[in-house]
This record gives C-alpha cells, structure tokens and sequence, in this order.
C-alpha cells in the first residue's frame, strides 16, 4: 500500500496568504478550518503514524474503489469524534433551549418528523437512529457543510455507523461496525473493505431554522443534549471557518465556478444534477426551474436560520437562508408559486404552503411537495465529488 502524504502544509501556505485570514486571526483562538488537521501539526507526527492498514486491521484494504493514499489522518482517533447510538428526543412544543434560527437538519418519514440540531451534530457527526420504522443514520460533517441522511440498511442488513478519523476531499469518512468497511459520507458508499462498492439510499432532508420546524411538526421530536457525552453544545469549534475566501484542506480540488466557501442547495433527479448558489437564494427568496422535464422549485427564507460554523456562539453567528428544494408538481399538475405572507402560494389552487413543502391551507391542505435530495454544502464540496453538476444562475 502507498504510504499516505498528508496535503495539510500545502493548504496551510494557501492559509496564511489569505488576507482574511490574517485579518481575522487575531479574533480566533483555534481556528478548525484545518479541522482536525490542525491538531496533527500541533502534535508529535507519531501520534498520528500509520497506515490505514496498520491501523485498521478489521479492514480489508485490498478491496477498495478509491485510491488509497487519497485518505488522510484527520487528527481524533477511531470513533474520537463519538457518534450518538442512543439518542433521546423531547416534543419540539417543549423545546426552549433553541431559538427560532436555530439550524436543525429535518427529516421527514410517513406521518413523524424529527429534528437535529447542528449545534450537536458539529461535535458528533453522526446519530444511528430509527424513525417510523426506518433504520436512518443522520451525518454532518462540519469541514463540507454537508448534512445528509441516509437509511442503514444494505443487502439484508442493519448496520451501525462510526467515525473513522480520516478525511478523503475534505469529507467525513464513516465505518460500519460490522464490517468496518469506510463510508463516503459525500455520497453513501462503501470505498474501502469488505462493502466496497455498496451503496446507501439517501433520504431527503433539510437544514432549516427549529421555528420553521415546530410550526410545521408542533408533535414533531428534537434530539436533545442528553447524549452520554460532555460537550460544549450551542459553541461552535470552527470559529470562522465559513468566511474564509478558499478551503485550505483542498486548495487544489478548487473549481473557479463559485467561491469554495459559498453554501450551494443541490438538488438531484436520476444523474441530474443541479446546484443553487446561496448567493442567488438569498437575492430571489423563490426559484422557479427546470431540472431536465421536471419542474422544480426552491423555497427560502432569506434570513431563517444561522451559521454553524461561523461565531464562537452559534446563536449569535450570522444569518443564512433556510432553503429547500422540491418538484413543483401535485399529482400531474404542474404548481407555480407566489410568494405569501410568511410562506408561499401555488396560482393553480391558491393554497398556502410552508418551508417544508407542506400545504397548510387550501384545496390542497395536508399535501405535500416531494423532496428532492441533495442537501446543502459548500461548493468546493460538492463540485469536487460531482464537477459536472450544473450551476442556477440568476436571470
């Protein structure tokens, strides 16, 4: 096996060039834009020696679809950053600990909905759960800004997921328990072991603020802080990593498209896909779009919730658009929409519809929009695991 260079120095001289970052330093007292990276410099380099296979000898390395030396050491330990496995949910109605703009990633299964809360998935990444029946893990990784969802189960089994340690592109690289075989988190594949090759359903999901959430499930569930673990939740460990002008984990994966640092709403329909600039969310509130045949819009809110990885306290951090995306289309009819109020309003049956694609009132109450997956990210991210994806530009 090719013995792993780890590409952090070159990103720490792209770093200190940034005159951002140079401005900005002084207010930043341990700045995770290098994530766990960061950490590696500060330690003795035989704390972090080793190959994959010296380290992991669960795992079958001489299957993989990736190469090998594209890992690299983040930093903690196997399961070092610990994943939730018993998560303890209250009502959203009882919740008072997060404020309206407080960013939660929303999933949505049958007639339950559960939220989960950034401020806790920054410092765990990982939550295996069940909702309605379907065994889901929940992934968050901090360094891509990208949330996503996946069901558990592959070829007749349940697995359960960890965190590994290890980076690929800047991205979350997760293990399941049985095999420990590693996971894309980008994209829900098995890329080295035993699984190589298998790959995980991902089920939409949406990072909104937690008002939008409790208005639209008032008996809906929120992960709460009762995890096992103690940890400074509502604090940020990624001071200003999202006002950085460039990624200084990839600096050579970066695509002149978009700022690498800009948010991106990805939608996908079969191997199409699409990604909508936060920049041109923020400007518009409402998107109207056609991804191949399939009419699509986007709802925002241009400023409904904040950043997680930007103020010291979360809830403090600046404001972001909540936006998600969805085919605009009810049975056969194709729905255009208006904004309304607080929410929006198609012009074929004048109901009224949430952030969440839910119809709140109207001929149409109690339908929904199906949710496109995607999720949000930064864009260094997504171009890097999906360059051909096609990028919204405001008319």
């Amino acid at each position: 096996m090719t013995t792993i260079q780890p590409r952090w120095r070159t990103g720490l001289q792209h770093l200190l060039h940034d005159r951002n970052w140079r401005f900005a330093l002084p207010r930043i007292v341990l700045l995770s834009a290098l994530g766990w990276l960061l950490v590696q410099q500060l330690l003795p380099r035989s704390s972090f020696a080793g190959t994959p296979d010296e380290l992991w000898p669960n795992t079958d390395f001489s299957r993989h679809s990736v190469p090998l030396d594209e890992f690299e050491p983040g930093g903690p330990p196997k399961d070092g950053i610990p994943p939730i496995d018993k998560p303890r949910f209250a009502p959203a109605s009882a919740v008072e600990w997060l404020a309206d703009d407080a960013p939660v990633i929303v999933v949505q299964l049958a007639d339950a909905a559960r939220a989960y809360p950034l401020e806790i998935l920054v410092w765990h990444e990982i939550v295996n759960d069940t909702l309605s029946g379907v065994p889901i893990v929940v992934t968050f990784c901090p360094l891509c800004n990208a949330a996503l969802v996946f069901d558990r189960r592959v070829a007749g089994e349940t697995l359960d997921f960890g965190t590994t340690g290890w980076l690929r592109l800047s991205d979350l690289v997760m293990y399941d328990r049985l095999s420990e075989s590693w996971w894309q988190q980008f994209t829900g594949e098995a890329v080295a072991g035993k699984m190589t090759g298998a790959q995980l359903t991902q089920v939409p999901a949406q990072i909104i603020g937690f008002g939008d959430f409790r208005a639209a499930w008032p008996a809906g569930e929120v992960l709460t802080r009762r995890t096992g673990h103690s940890r400074r939740y509502g604090e940020n460990p990624y001071v200003g990593y999202d006002s950085m002008r460039q990624n200084p984990l990839l600096p050579e994966k970066n695509d002149r498209r978009l700022r690498p640092m800009e948010r991106v709403l990805a939608a996908q329909i079969g191997k199409l896909q699409r990604v909508y600039p936060f920049t041109a969310i923020a400007k518009e509130g409402l998107i109207h779009d056609r991804i191949g045949d399939t009419p699509v819009v986007v709802f925002a809110r241009k400023k409904g919730m904040r950043s997680a990885l930007d103020g010291e306290r979360i809830a403090r951090s600046k404001r972001l658009p909540a936006a998600a995306v969805f085919i605009a289309r009810h049975g056969e009819q194709e729905l255009t929409f208006v904004q309304d109020g607080d929410g929006f309003r198609d012009q074929q049956t004048g109901s009224h519809w949430n952030l969440l694609g839910h119809a709140s009132a109207g001929p149409l109450a109690g339908q929904r929009l199906q949710a496109l997956p995607g999720g949000v990210h930064f864009a260094f991210a997504w171009l890097a695991f999906e360059p051909d994806s096609e990028i919204y530009k405001s008319e």
